[in-house]
């Protein structure tokens, strides 16, 4: 009787064996799924973690999912060289070296003239900008370049003289302070007005191509500092040039000169 009582408790119990090559199953499936999803954001320092924790896991820190780390230390020159990429992330590789060519020869240029105190380079997402301001060219409220002023323009204009021909724009930018006048409506007119008048200089420079050239106003709506001091709005009054790199050229771009 008891035997019998032995055999039927023996059949009545469930194998669970299976659970565990199934539970193996699952947890390599969510394994395989963030290392797919690690991979996919093509982030080589996230797919290191990842590995590294999974491999401590699986293999006690070695295994097929081992990344190899060749990447040095990151130093603050790293640091800063990572900080300009994501600044010009919008180029080319292609385009980012010709035009970080080309600033060093304007910022080569810039210092042995003594242009430090009016012009500025940097490289952003759409180009190389020349950043000038426009206490450099023009009196307060005026749109004319002055006299006195059209010397340090073609200077400037030097800075454009290049071998492969590339779409230039040139943009004015006041402060906020209101302007009403006989002549300018809004600080629209007044920044518009000031780029066209710093473009008709520039073109006094007959090695460069007007075709290449144009000229926008954005008034006080792309201010680069605060209005609420004079130092801010000073800074906010200005012109800038900015030079495309191919990728963003127009299609009527002349041919090259030979």
């Amino acid at each position: 009787m008891a035997k019998k009582r032995r055999k039927k408790q023996e059949s009545d119990h469930i194998d669970e064996s299976w659970l565990l090559p199934y539970s193996d199953l699952l947890t390599l499936l969510v394994a395989l799924f963030i290392v797919l999803f690690a991979m996919s954001s093509v982030d080589a320092q996230k797919f290191q973690q990842v590995s590294q924790a999974f491999n401590d896991v699986f293999k006690g820190g070695s295994g097929v999912m081992e990344y190899p780390n060749t990447k040095p230390p990151e130093t603050a020159d790293d640091s800063e060289s990572q900080s300009k990429n994501e600044q010009i992330s919008g180029l080319g590789a292609k385009d980012q070296k010709e035009l970080s060519e080309m600033q060093q020869k304007m910022s080569d240029y810039i210092e042995e003239n003594n242009l430090q105190g009016k012009v500025q380079t940097t490289l952003n997402g759409e180009g190389l900008l020349l950043r000038i301001r426009d206490n450099v060219l023009f009196n307060s409220g005026v749109a004319e370049v002055g006299e006195g002023n059209r010397q340090a323009a073609l200077e400037i204009s030097r800075l454009l003289e290049m071998d492969i021909p590339r779409n230039i724009i040139i943009s004015g930018h006041s402060d906020n302070i209101p302007i009403k006048n006989d002549r300018f409506e809004s600080n629209w007119e007044l920044s518009a007005m000031r780029a066209v008048n710093f473009m008709k200089v520039i073109l006094e420079n007959k090695k460069l191509d007007p075709r290449l050239f144009s000229a926008k106003g954005y008034g006080e709506y792309q201010p680069i500092a605060s209005n609420e001091t004079a130092e801010g709005r000073a800074k906010n009054r200005r012109v800038e040039i900015l030079i495309l790199p191919q990728g963003g050229q127009e299609n009527n771009t002349p041919p090259a000169k030979n």
